[in-house]
């Protein structure tokens, strides 16, 4: 069980997150699985048990840490699209920025492979996991509703299930971006799950 956060002062908040920003960056250069709290240390200039201190459960805390910090950072990567999706030419627009987003990544997307590993090691996670995708499942689904009440999607169409829909085979091509090295899986997902927004005839 992750033992609850102490309460920080304005220079330990700052601590805190500069520990997670090294680490974020640490993450992205050596993958998790070569990536130590030793090493975060040495990168971080910070002691064992500065640490322990803020992040008591260990390598763990720090990971779902790094997770939310990353999480923030996918989100504001997509602005302004993403908040300003409403027709299907915002839509077309949104969906190239987040190919080239994970274009640049390649097959080191930190994000993708810290859900794996705490989605699987630490339940403790799934919270903020479905946290995180269901404010971007939100913030699709608001842009549908945009596109349909300017009439470019169809009225009919279930803007939830929709959203759901396109996040659920963008992160299935992330997946498989991992694996393969390969965008290709992600923008068939996306151009797929972007054909029934079309707008009508």
């Amino acid at each position: 069980m992750v033992r609850t956060a102490r309460k920080l002062t304005p220079k330990g908040v700052a601590t805190r997150e500069r520990i997670v920003q090294g680490a974020a960056e640490l993450l992205r250069e050596r993958g998790i699985e070569g990536t130590t709290l030793d090493d975060v240390g040495r990168v971080t200039r910070t002691s064992r048990s500065q640490l322990f201190h803020y992040f008591p459960d260990g390598r763990n805390a720090l990971l779902l840490a790094v997770a939310e910090h990353e999480a923030d950072r996918v989100i504001e990567d997509q602005q302004p699209y993403l908040g300003q999706l409403s027709t299907f030419r915002s839509w077309l627009d949104w969906r190239d920025v987040v190919v080239e987003r994970y274009r640049a990544l390649g097959d080191t997307c930190p994000l993708g492979a810290l859900l794996q590993q705490l989605g699987r090691d630490d339940p403790a996670s799934r919270p903020m996991v479905r946290t995180m995708m269901a404010n971007w499942a939100a913030a699709l689904a608001d842009g549908i509703r945009r596109t349909q009440a300017l009439g470019e999607a169809p009225a009919d169409l279930d803007a939830d299930q929709a959203a759901t829909a396109l996040l659920a085979g963008l992160q299935g091509g992330v997946v498989l971006m991992l694996s393969t090295g390969e965008t290709k899986h992600l923008e068939a997902a996306l151009d797929l799950g972007l054909r029934q927004l079309r707008p009508p005839d």
